[in-house]
């Protein structure tokens, strides 16, 4: 039986901020921060999420505001 695999897939800016409710400038001091996933460089002026790492983001702040 083989193994598979899946491929990556990658969330533009307007997905992320559709997905998580936030704004592109929010987005951007949170990964400066260090409390978003860092962007993929896609290309000189592109740049996308990987988006198992939103959604690990997304279920991580559901799992801090149960716990509140």
């Amino acid at each position: 039986m083989a193994v598979q695999t899946h491929s990556p897939v990658i969330l533009r800016r307007k997905q992320v901020e559709a997905r998580i409710g936030l704004s592109r400038s929010t987005i951007y001091d949170a990964v400066k921060a260090g409390t978003f996933p860092k962007p993929i460089p896609l290309g000189p002026r592109s740049v996308g999420w990987l988006a198992e790492e939103v959604d690990a983001w997304i279920a991580a702040r559901i799992e801090q505001s149960r716990k509140a």
